[in-house]
């Protein structure tokens, strides 16, 4: 099964990267744990995302579209980064988020969402 796992934003996300020994350290300790997952055959792809104030969103009313400039409220709603993994099930996704460092300087959450597949749609 394919799931989609989402790093939340937090308000240091949301100001964006900056180099210092404590975020250099969470970028090794994550490199690490990318590592693992890709020897264990689990990584797909993952990627951390810019704050949402460089970021747009696209409303959708009938055939009207609105272009909405970031930054956008509700931070705890808001994804700064994601895995794409393929594991045997939610179990096996859930035993490999309980081993990754914690990805914010402070408290954190990481959200997995399974993907339709094929077999889901028909």
């Amino acid at each position: 099964m394919r799931v989609m796992v989402f790093v939340k934003a937090t308000e240091d996300s949301e100001k964006g990267f900056f180099p210092t020994p404590e975020t250099t350290g969470m970028l090794e300790a994550m490199g690490r744990f990318n590592d693992e997952l890709r020897k264990a055959g689990i990584l797909l792809a993952a990627d951390g995302l810019k704050p949402s104030s460089q970021g747009k969103r696209i409303a959708f009313d009938g055939p009207g579209r609105t272009v909405i400039d970031g930054p956008f409220a509700e931070i705890r709603e808001l994804v700064a980064g994601f895995w794409l993994w393929e594991v045997k099930d939610m179990e096996e996704a859930v035993a490999w988020v309980k081993r990754c460092p914690n990805p914010m300087p402070g408290p954190s959450e990481i959200e997995i969402r399974p993907l339709y597949e094929m077999a889901d749609l028909q």
